[in-house]
Order: structure tokens, then C-alpha cells, then sequence
């Protein structure tokens, strides 16, 4: 389908043709930026009528300790890849409120909490997972693709009674070099151990996106939000 691209200085944004009736807000991975998974919309066969907007917002600029402290656009800052005990959650929580009010926004603009999903790759995944749990109102979904679960230790403390029963699509390559795919199942079993019902899907690939698991995504969506 032909796509309207809107740009302001802090999203991509694509609105649909006719009423909007439903929102995904989707997170870039660390580098890149609201355009990164824009292509993929048109390859997700989802109807111009279905009244979906998607949001493509960009992360703040900021140095990130394992690329030398070269600033990029980030969600949070990354000390290490492999200790999860050593994480940015001040820049963590500083995303969970840029998330939440992103939803917060199309909350006003008349869109229902249980219209919106979150989606997000890599650490945008991971804002994705911390943020949307913790959302005070029941959210469509929650797409997290080639990631894991930060502060894992605090959401059994900190996670919203609302969302306990959210429907969570986790997708990841088996062959990924930057987040290891131990990294997703090990997340995956601490949301399956507090009661999650989290939907795994493994694919022969890398740090990125394939065809089949595109196809799942669109299906997927088309389950929570047509």
C-alpha cells in the first residue's frame, strides 16, 4: 500500500487513510531511528481501512559506553552486553516516561489503551517490554523482536495488575551476534514465571528482521487490533 509519511523532529509518523482508530508505536534499535522499520509497514498486507496509525518516534542522542562513549540515539545507555547486573536505569526510566507519554498522547487524540501497541527491535524491544508493563491501563499488545527483559529483578515489585494478561508476541534470531538468543529465552522464562503468556517464535537469523517472521507479525496484529 502507498504510505503518507509525516516527519516532525521527533517521530516518524504514518496515519491511516481514513479514521484512526488504532495506534503502534514502534522503537528503533540502538544507532538508528524513527525511519529504521518504516519500509516494513508496507510488507505487513494490513488493509489501508483498518484505521491503524503507526509511530515511528526517534530516541534521544546520548553517549553509549560500549560503542567508546560515541553519541548516538539510544534509549538508555549500555555499560555491558553480557552482565546484566551493570544497566542504565536512570536512562531506562527516563524511556519508560517518553513511552508513556507517547501513549498518553494518543490517549487524547480519543484512541483506547486496549488500541495501542507497543512494538519495538533490539533495545527499543527492551523499552518496549519494561515500559509496556508497567502501563497503568490494559494495552493491545506488546511486540518485542531481538531483545530481553531490563531490571528484570524489579517487575515482579513494579509491574501494573492491567497488563498482567497483555498478549506478547517475542521474536528472535537463532543466530543473532549482538543479543544472544539465550539472552530473549532467559526473558522469556522470567515473564513466563510471573504468569505472562508470552508467544516465542525462533528464526535462522541475525541481529534483524526475516520474511516469516514479518508474516508473523502481520497475523499477529491483525489478531489484537482488526
Amino acid at each position: 500500500m502507498a504510505l503518507n509519511i509525516q516527519e516532525s523532529e521527533s517521530a516518524v509518523i504514518l496515519p491511516p487513510p481514513g479514521a484512526h482508530d488504532a495506534s503502534v508505536i514502534w522503537l528503533h534499535g540502538l544507532g538508528a531511528d524513527g525511519h529504521d522499520f518504516v519500509p516494513i509497514i508496507g510488507e505487513l498486507g494490513l488493509a489501508a481501512d483498518h484505521g491503524i496509525k503507526f509511530i515511528f518516534p526517534h530516541a534521544p542522542v546520548r553517549p553509549i559506553a560500549i560503542n567508546n562513549n560515541l553519541p548516538m540515539r539510544g534509549w538508555y545507555d549500555i555499560p555491558s552486553l553480557t552482565r546484566l547486573d551493570k544497566q542504565d536505569e536512570a536512562g531506562i526510566r527516563d524511556s519508560e516516561a517518553i513511552v508513556h507519554g507517547l501513549i498518553q498522547g494518543e490517549i487524547d487524540a480519543g484512541i483506547a489503551a486496549r488500541r495501542i501497541v507497543l512494538a519495538g527491535f533490539s533495545q527499543g524491544g527492551a523499552i518496549t517490554l519494561h515500559a509496556g508493563l508497567r502501563y497503568p491501563q490494559r494495552l493491545a499488545g506488546l511486540l518485542p523482536l531481538s531483545t530481553y527483559l531490563p531490571l528484570h529483578d524489579r517487575l515482579a515489585a513494579e509491574r501494573s495488575a492491567a497488563n498482567a494478561d497483555v498478549p506478547i508476541l517475542m521474536c528472535h534470531g537463532t543466530y543473532d551476534p549482538v543479543l544472544a538468543l539465550t539472552l530473549g529465552s532467559q526473558s522469556r522464562d522470567w515473564l513466563r514465571a510471573l504468569g505472562y503468556a508470552v508467544d516465542w517464535r525462533e528464526y535462522p537469523m541475525q541481529h534483524q528482521v526475516c520474511l516469516e517472521e514479518i508474516e508473523a507479525i502481520s497475523a499477529w496484529l491483525k489478531q489484537v487490533l482488526v
